[in-house]
């Protein structure tokens, strides 16, 4: 998994932020199969042109794999909750497409299984 982070809006990336988003994406790394080619871009900006008062922080991951693009967006007043919150919906989505996939394989086995005793029932009444 390859990580991009980029900073927009006046807003700059210091040690402490980028090791916050290390910490907070590589907690998705494991819905990814450590697939190398997938890329995740996290972007941070600071938003005060249209608000009237305060900053306004906004985090975007967009997840670049062999089998799926996800994106997600969110903006706060605290750049932290921003990523917090972007890495939480990003997780959730990522965690319900796993169990959709789980839940289709189960769901397949369950049917060559109905099959194989309909046959064997079948075969043995005889």
């Amino acid at each position: 998994m390859n990580t991009q982070i980029k900073t927009t809006g006046g807003l700059s990336l210091t040690p402490a932020i980028s090791e916050y988003i290390e910490k907070r994406v590589a907690t998705i790394e494991k819905f990814l199969s450590g697939d190398p080619t997938t890329i995740v871009h996290v972007e941070i900006a600071k938003t005060t042109g249209h608000h009237k008062h305060g900053d306004i922080f906004r985090a975007e991951i967009r997840i670049s794999a062999k089998d799926r693009d996800l994106y997600v967006a969110s903006e706060k007043e605290d750049l932290y909750a921003a990523i917090d919150d972007v890495r939480d919906e990003i997780y959730r989505r990522l965690a319900d497409t796993k169990e959709k996939q789980i839940s289709f394989v189960r769901r397949g086995g369950a049917r060559v299984k109905n099959m194989i005793k309909g046959i064997w029932g079948n075969g043995k009444a005889s």
